[in-house]
């Protein structure tokens, strides 16, 4: 089995997300993070011993009651409190793959030594990963500030064993899983279950999921474009390298070369044009595809910077021997690129959608709904209403939650984020911009049928024979959902060919 080293010295990024994700890898903590794990406690602990000031959230209430002073013989009961009292997520239940993810991001970030918690914390949420201990969370319940505290105490409950976990195939009480496992659950000293529940590990592990998709999407996009672009006889034109040098956007670069290999060896491309110009979801791909380019890179270089972070309140600095309380917490960076994100992958099926309208509406030699006998069948009628329906939610999802905020505890937390909106609802973007492509390459790989026997690119032509493993040509109207799972499959399946 392969390794997934946590080590506060090395740079996480989302490659090594999803490597993480695809490969299930054993996870062990570095001797770096162990060290500085303990470094910190211990110097928690000694301060406290000499110092009987309050501190925010170690020896005192959280939120607007900051300014009561907790007894030292209260302390521990104080952290588990604050983790029972805040596990209010509802909602639907965040997917396994998001919750392994909140898990990995959490161990991440208290690996940097800056929390104050117990190395048997951060272990026992490294067995979780191991032994395949997944927490029931809510998707509900976080304003993205103050960290995700609802959803993250829904993830550290079953450390106190509480709560469920999705354990052997089936949600379990934790306590009964820990009894399973021969561990007892953790008891919590101070300043840990605040470290816990600070930060935005909810948002942060969507973030990284949305991105990792959105890339995926991105270079399918562009691929399925190009199918389309072929079936509809289109121009080569509007993607020579000329025309974009004098507008250098480098997503525009890069998707007019991406179409400019595509198409090599093209008879269909080569050959005369009747049409002078194509419709703009033709003519703009490099435009409109390399605009979402843009906005992933920039959206991931955040991501990254977020994952690779400390975000939890108060943070402890033990060479500094100062303990500040901040606003590492504050989700309004994930916020503003998830939004961000949501808007690039929702034109990316926008302009999906009508390529598939394009190709089902008789133009340029293609059957009206491509279909042999329309009339007597509807061929690919409807699968356009549907990308069209889709494409029309993902615009209502699109409304930005970064810009919205709602006061909480008393005025104490009096500006949020709304990053966990955000993530959920772009989470939703992405998973309906693939089905949206999905679509659209059905639709493609069935119009360019009708092109035979001119061939289109090598490249192109491979993409087709594999799509035709798993979906056949359509010769009458057949139960067409059927089809449209099996290309949604097939994009979930996909290899660079």
């Amino acid at each position: 089995m392969s390794v997934f080293r946590i080590d506060p010295s090395a740079k996480l990024s989302l490659s090594d997300l999803r490597f993480f994700l695809q490969q299930n890898p054993f996870v062990e903590l570095s001797d770096a993070a162990r060290e500085k794990i303990t470094h910190c406690r211990q110097y928690l602990d000694e301060k406290l011993k000499r110092h009987n000031a309050p501190i925010y959230g170690i020896n005192t209430g959280f939120g607007s009651l900051c300014n009561v002073v907790i007894p030292d013989q209260d302390l521990e009961t104080l952290q588990e409190n604050l983790v029972k009292s805040h596990a209010c997520g509802t909602g639907e239940k965040v997917p396994a793959t998001i919750v392994k993810l909140m898990l990995l991001l959490k161990i991440q970030s208290l690996s940097y030594g800056k929390s104050g918690v117990q190395l048997q914390t951060v272990e026992r949420l490294v067995e979780f990963l191991n032994k395949g201990v997944l927490p029931v969370v809510y998707q509900l319940g976080s304003l993205g500030a103050s960290g995700d505290l609802a959803p993250l105490a829904h993830l550290c409950l079953p450390l106190l064993g509480l709560g469920e976990v999705w354990f052997n195939g089936q949600i379990q009480s934790s306590s009964d899983v820990l009894k399973q496992l021969n561990l007892k659950p953790i008891a919590l000293k101070s300043k840990e279950g605040l470290a816990l529940l600070n930060g935005t590990q909810f948002m942060s592990a969507y973030a990284a999921y949305s991105a990792i998709e959105a890339l995926k999407l991105s270079e399918q996009a562009d691929e399925i474009a190009a199918i389309s672009l072929e079936a509809f006889d289109g121009r080569i034109d509007p993607f020579k390298i000329h025309l974009h040098t004098i507008r250098p956007h480098a997503g525009q670069l890069q998707t007019s070369e991406k179409f400019r290999q595509l198409l090599a060896g093209s008879e269909l491309i080569a050959r005369p044009k009747q049409a002078v110009q194509d419709p703009y979801s033709f003519r703009c791909i490099p435009q409109v595809h390399g605009a979402s380019k843009d906005t992933l890179r920039h959206v991931m270089n955040v991501i990254e910077t977020e994952i690779n972070a400390v975000t939890d309140n108060p943070t402890i600095f033990p060479e500094e021997d100062e303990i500040l309380s901040g606003g590492n917490f504050h989700g309004q960076p994930l916020a503003l690129v998830l939004d961000f994100l949501s808007i690039a992958m929702a034109e990316l099926g926008s302009i999906s959608e009508r390529r598939t309208y394009l190709l089902i509406s008789g133009q340029r030699g293609l059957p009206p709904f491509l279909a042999e006998n329309a009339g007597l069948n509807s061929g690919f009628m409807i699968p356009q209403y549907t990308a069209a329906s889709i494409v029309s939610q993902n615009k209502q999802l699109c409304t930005p939650a970064s810009i919205d905020s709602i006061v909480s505890s008393n005025g104490q937390e009096d500006h949020v984020s709304m990053g966990a909106n955000a993530a959920t609802k772009c989470y939703t973007v992405v998973k309906n911009t693939s089905r949206i492509l999905a679509i659209e390459l059905l639709n493609a790989a069935q119009a360019i049928e009708f092109r035979k026997p001119v061939k289109t690119s090598p490249l192109l032509e491979k993409r087709l024979y594999n799509f035709r493993q798993s979906v056949a040509f359509i010769k009458e109207d057949v139960y067409m959902h059927e089809y449209m799972r099996l290309s949604e499959l097939y994009l979930q399946q996909w290899e660079n060919v």
